[in-house]
C-alpha cells in the first residue's frame, strides 16, 4: 500500500496481570481480619479503622507496584519481548489509527472482570463505612459478617482474573486489526498513519512504550483507536478528556451513514484501552468499539471465536473512519 513500516520493539513484565487477583486476595483477607475488630467490645474503637487504613494503604502500594511492573513480585515473572508496528507514507502524520494485535484468556470474561471491579469498589466503600461506624461502638455481628462476606466474594471473583486457557481473540481484537487494515487500504491521505500495538492486554504496555519513547509522534496529534467491533450493539465512541470528547461528538455526527446507533461516553471503570496513554501524552484520542453485554461475556474466553462475527462491520467502520478523518481539522 506504499507505507513505510517501522518495528518498535519493547519489553514488559507479563506478571503485571497479577494485580487484580492480588487485590482480590488482599481485600478478602482484610474483610476477615476486620470482622472481630468490628464486633468485639474488648478492642479499641479505633482498632478497626486503624487496621483498615494501614492494610488498605499497604495493599494499594503493592497492587500498584505489581500492576506497573515496578514491584519485584511483577519482575519475578520474567520479561517478554514484543513490538509495535508504525506504518506511514510520510513524516508528517497528523492522525494515527490504532489497533492492538494481542489477545488473552482469563478465568472470567470481560463481563466478569467488570462485575469483579465493581464489587471490589463496593466492598472497599462498605468496609470503610463499617470501620467508621465502629467508632460509635461494636457493630451487630450480622452487619460485620455481611461486610466480610462481600469482601471475600469480591476478592474471589477478582481472583479469577488470572490467565487460563486460550482465546482466538476474533472480536478482541482481530476485528479492530481488520478495521485498521481496511482503513489503511482505503486511505490515500499522507497525514494518516497506522499503529498496531502489542501487549495491550497486559496493561497497555505497547502504547505506554510508544508514549514513553516516541511521544513526539503523538503529542498534538489525533489518535483513533479501534478495539472490538462486533456485529451487535451500538457503536461506542469513548474519550478520556475534553478534547477527546469534542472529537468523539464530531465523529458521532459523521458516522450516521453506517446506520448504526452511536453513543458517546467516558471510559467505563474496569476497562482499559490504548487511547488512554495517547490522551495523557497530549493527543486528541478516541476509541471506537461496537459491542453489547453479550459481547463482553465472550471476550477473554474461548467463545471469542468466528461464530457470529463476519468482520463486515469492522471493515465498514475502518473505511468510515478514513472518511471522517479526511475531513477532520487536525489542528483543532
Amino acid at each position: 500500500m506504499g507505507y513505510r513500516v517501522e518495528v518498535h520493539p519493547f519489553r514488559f513484565h507479563p506478571s503485571a496481570l497479577r494485580a487484580l487477583p492480588l487485590l482480590g486476595a488482599g481485600l478478602g483477607w482484610m474483610g476477615l481480619v476486620l470482622l472481630p475488630l468490628l464486633v468485639s467490645p474488648r478492642v479499641s474503637a479505633w482498632a478497626a479503622l486503624a487496621a483498615w487504613l494501614v492494610g488498605a494503604a499497604a495493599l494499594a502500594a503493592l497492587v500498584f507496584g505489581v500492576g506497573s511492573g515496578a514491584s519485584p513480585l511483577a519482575q519475578g515473572g520474567g520479561v517478554r519481548e514484543d513490538a509495535n508496528l508504525l506504518a506511514a507514507r510520510s513524516s508528517a502524520v497528523r492522525c494515527w489509527i490504532v489497533a492492538h494485535l494481542d489477545t488473552k484468556a482469563q478465568g472470567h470474561s470481560m463481563a466478569g472482570r467488570l462485575v469483579a471491579v465493581w464489587l471490589v469498589i463496593v466492598a472497599v466503600f462498605g468496609l470503610t463505612g463499617l470501620a467508621l461506624a465502629r467508632l460509635a461502638g461494636p457493630l451487630p455481628v450480622a452487619a460485620a459478617a455481611a461486610g466480610a462476606a462481600l469482601a471475600v466474594g469480591a476478592g474471589a471473583l477478582a481472583g479469577r482474573g488470572r490467565l487460563v486457557g486460550q482465546s482466538p481473540g476474533v472480536r478482541d481484537n482481530g476485528s479492530g486489526v481488520a478495521a485498521a487494515l481496511a482503513a489503511a487500504a482505503a486511505s490515500d491521505n499522507p497525514a494518516v498513519g497506522i499503529v498496531i500495538t502489542g501487549a495491550e492486554e497486559f496493561g497497555l504496555m505497547g502504547a505506554r512504550a510508544l508514549v514513553r519513547e516516541r511521544a513526539e509522534l503523538f503529542a498534538g496529534r489525533t489518535v483513533v483507536n479501534i478495539d472490538t467491533i462486533d456485529e451487535t450493539g451500538a457503536l461506542r465512541l469513548v474519550s478520556h478528556d475534553r478534547p477527546g470528547r469534542l472529537a468523539a461528538q464530531t465523529y458521532a455526527a459523521r458516522l450516521g451513514g453506517l446506520d448504526l446507533p452511536v453513543t458517546v461516553r467516558r471510559l467505563p471503570i474496569g476497562i482499559l484501552v490504548d487511547s488512554l496513554p495517547f490522551a495523557r501524552a497530549g493527543a486528541t484520542a478516541v476509541t471506537i468499539a461496537r459491542l453489547d453485554w453479550s459481547t463482553l461475556r465472550r471476550l477473554h474466553t474461548a467463545r471469542d471465536s468466528t461464530e457470529g462475527c463476519s468482520f463486515e462491520t469492522a471493515v465498514r467502520v475502518g473505511e468510515a473512519v478514513v472518511a471522517l478523518i479526511d475531513v477532520s481539522d487536525f489542528d483543532r
